[in-house]
């Protein structure tokens, strides 16, 4: 799995998760914060359809921080204000750069997490289907 999946996955996914993950990296190592979670503002990217051509859609807020484990650095940026997902992320991520051995049982967690966001997903696309009018029957 890799860096932008296992993101994904914690941001997506239920916030104890990534709370889980990261209390189990600073309960056992020690967790330096190199940036507290601070807000910034970044630009969103576009690709327009027809010429393929890149274009700035406007500005997105977001909170981001930095930790460092073992002389590695992780970096957690989320859209909106949300401090804590951030600095989890940016544990999280110097966990794997640091290659602790807990990171190792991450991944049934992770990939448990995955199928549940996916689960999820479907029925958010069947509710949605169900309330769609199907113009054939409109027919006369």
């Amino acid at each position: 799995m890799n860096r932008r999946q296992r993101t994904e996955i914690l941001i997506q996914g239920a916030p104890t998760l990534s709370k889980k993950l990261a209390t189990i990296i600073t309960d056992s190592y020690k967790c330096r914060e190199v940036v507290a979670p601070r807000y910034g503002l970044t630009m969103v990217k576009m690709r327009e359809s027809a010429q393929k051509s890149l274009f700035y859609l406007g500005e997105v807020l977001v909170t981001e921080a930095k930790v460092m484990i073992n002389n590695k650095i992780g970096v957690g940026i989320v859209v909106g204000m949300e401090d804590e997902l951030a600095l989890n992320l940016a544990i999280i991520d110097a966990a794997y750069n640091a290659n602790l051995e807990e990171t190792n049982d991450w991944k049934n967690d992770l990939l448990q997490e995955a199928e549940r966001i996916k689960s999820n997903r479907a029925k958010e696309q069947q509710n949605l289907l169900n309330t769609k009018v199907d113009f054939q029957t409109m027919d006369i």
